[in-house]
C-alpha cells in the first residue's frame, strides 16, 4: 500500500503545451518528458456500492503493463487529496478478485457480492510525465508532474480530459501547492477537486455527483484555531465543487450556490478579529473582494434577467480561462494548510485563537448584535445595506456552527429571519421594500435570541 498525496489542475490545451515548456518546469526536469497511452477502465456493482463508499477500481493499461488498482477514501479538498492506493501488476486484463483481501478492501463493503463488480466507464489518455526535482530548505522535493489529455467515456457520454496532476513523491505536502501557485500566477490552473473517476460517475448518471462537503464536527469546547480550518477547508471545497459543477452544466442555481461560498468565507476571514490580524489574509480578502464585487452584482440582476443568466455560463468560462480564479484558490489551500491567520499575532491574538469555541462565539455575536443598532434601522431602513458585511459575519456562524450555540435558544429562527433580512437589504429600494426592511428589523430585534445577545 501506497498513500498518494497529489493535487489536480484543471487545464486548456494551450496551457497543456504552455506548461510543457515553462521556465519553471524546465529548470527543475530531472528526467525530461516521457509519453505513455493509458487505458483504464472502472468497475463497480449495478448499484455502484463502491461509488458509496468512495472507492475506485480499475484496470489499467500501460504499454505491455496490466496493473489493477484500488484507491480508498481518502481527504480531498480544493484539489489537493491523499489517500491510499494498492497496486497490483497482472498477467492479463482481467480482474483479480483474490488480491481484494481485507487488507485493502473496506469493511463497509463485506457483504458485496465481488462477482456482480462490472465495468462502468472508461478514462482513456494520453499522459506526459516528467520528474521534477528542487532543493527546499535542507529537504529535497521530488514531485511527478504528469499533463493528461484524453477523455472519459461511460456509455455513449464523453468528456475531454485535460488536466495537470502533481503527484507528491518526496517532501511536504506544502511545496505541491507552492509549485502550483507558482505556475498558477502564469497560466489559468483551476484546482479541480473531482478525480478522473468522479468524471466517469458523473456521466454515468448526473444525480450522483455530490456537490458538497461533509459538514465539520463542532464542539464548544475546541479552540477557535481548529474550527477556523475546519469551516475554511469546506467552504473553499464546497466553492471548487460548484465551480466545476456549473461549468460542466451551468445550472444558474450553482452559480449562485458558488458565489454564496466565497461571501461565507469571506465573512468568515472578517469576523476573526485579533486571532487573524488583518496582514495575515489581507492578500485572500483583496482577492476574495475582487470576485465577489465582480460576480455579485452580476447574480443580484440576473435573478429578474433571463438575458443575463443565458450569458453567463460564456462569462464563466472566461472567468476560468484567466488565471484569478485558480490563484484564488490555491492560495487560500496553502493559508489554511499552513495556518497561515496565525502569523504575526500578538499575546492577545494567541489567547483568543486556544479560546474555546462556543464562548468565544458568543462574544463575537454579541459584539456583532448590539453594532448592528436593529431600532435605528427600523427608522431609517433604507441605510440597511451598509451594514450587510456585519449581517453576513453573524450568518456565517449562525449557519456553519450552529450547534455549539448551546446558551443562544432557537438558532435556526434567528438565522432564518436575519437571512430575510440581509436579502431585503440588497434588494433594490423601493416604497415596498423600504417598508418592508423597516418591518423585518423589527422581526428579528424581538426575537428571544436577539433580545439575549443584545444584553
Amino acid at each position: 500500500m501506497a498513500k498518494e498525496t497529489e493535487i489536480k489542475l484543471r487545464a486548456s490545451r494551450e496551457t497543456l503545451l504552455a506548461l510543457r515548456e515553462h521556465p519553471l518546469l524546465k529548470k527543475r526536469n530531472k528526467s525530461g518528458w516521457a509519453s505513455h497511452e493509458l487505458f483504464n477502465q472502472y468497475y463497480d456493482s449495478p448499484d455502484r456500492a463502491l461509488a458509496r463508499a468512495r472507492v475506485a477500481l480499475r484496470l489499467r493499461r500501460d504499454g505491455e503493463q496490466v496493473i489493477q488498482t484500488l484507491k480508498s477514501r481518502g481527504q480531498s479538498v480544493a484539489g489537493l487529496s491523499e489517500r491510499n492506493e494498492w497496486d497490483w501488476h497482472l498477467d492479463k486484463a482481467k480482474l483479480d478478485l483474490k488480491k481484494l483481501t481485507d487488507d485493502c478492501w473496506p469493511a463497509e463493503l463485506a457483504e458485496l457480492d465481488k462477482k456482480t463488480l462490472k465495468p462502468i466507464f472508461s478514462t482513456d489518455f494520453v499522459r506526459e510525465k516528467a520528474e521534477i526535482a528542487w532543493g527546499r530548505g535542507k529537504a529535497k522535493v521530488v514531485i511527478e508532474a504528469a499533463l493528461d489529455l484524453g477523455q472519459v467515456e461511460a456509455g455513449k457520454r464523453a468528456e475531454e480530459i485535460c488536466e495537470l496532476e502533481l503527484e507528491l513523491r518526496q517532501g511536504e505536502p506544502e511545496a505541491l501547492l507552492e509549485l502550483a501557485i507558482e505556475l498558477a500566477a502564469d497560466l489559468p490552473l483551476m484546482p479541480c477537486d473531482i478525480s478522473k473517476a468522479e468524471r466517469g460517475y458523473r456521466l454515468y448518471d448526473a444525480e450522483g455527483y455530490g456537490l458538497n462537503l461533509p459538514a465539520p464536527v463542532l464542539d464548544a469546547s475546541m479552540p477557535l484555531d481548529d474550527a477556523v480550518p475546519a469551516l475554511g477547508w469546506q467552504l473553499l471545497g464546497n466553492s471548487q465543487r460548484l465551480a466545476e459543477q456549473y461549468r460542466f452544466n451551468g445550472h444558474w442555481k450553482l452559480l449562485n450556490d458558488w458565489l454564496a461560498q466565497l461571501i461565507e468565507l469571506r465573512a468568515l476571514l472578517g469576523s476573526l478579529g485579533q486571532a487573524a490580524p488583518r496582514a495575515s489574509s489581507r492578500e485572500l480578502r483583496e482577492l476574495l473582494d475582487a470576485l465577489i464585487g465582480d460576480w455579485r452584482p452580476r447574480l443580484e440582476a440576473g435573478q429578474d434577467d433571463e438575458a443575463i443568466r443565458q450569458a453567463a455560463p460564456a462569462e464563466f468560462a472566461a472567468e476560468l480561462g484567466r488565471t484569478r480564479w485558480g490563484l484564488f484558490s490555491l492560495k487560500a489551500s496553502q493559508w489554511l494548510l499552513q495556518r497561515g491567520w496565525t502569523v504575526g499575532r500578538n499575546a492577545r491574538g494567541d489567547r483568543q485563537g486556544a479560546a474555546e469555541l462556543g464562548k468565544w462565539l458568543m462574544h463575537l455575536l454579541a459584539e456583532e448584535a448590539k453594532a448592528l443598532q436593529l431600532p435605528r434601522y427600523q427608522r431609517q431602513p433604507e441605510d440597511l445595506v451598509e451594514q450587510s458585511p456585519r449581517m453576513e459575519r453573524l450568518l456565517v456562524w449562525l449557519h456553519l456552527a450552529r450547534g455549539v450555540l448551546l446558551e443562544l435558544p432557537e438558532t435556526d429562527r434567528l438565522y432564518g429571519e436575519l437571512a430575510k433580512l440581509h436579502e431585503l437589504a440588497r434588494q433594490p429600494l423601493t416604497d415596498e421594500a423600504r417598508q418592508l426592511r423597516a418591518e423585518q428589523a423589527h422581526i428579528v430585534w424581538t426575537l428571544k435570541a436577539w433580545k439575549l445577545l443584545e444584553k
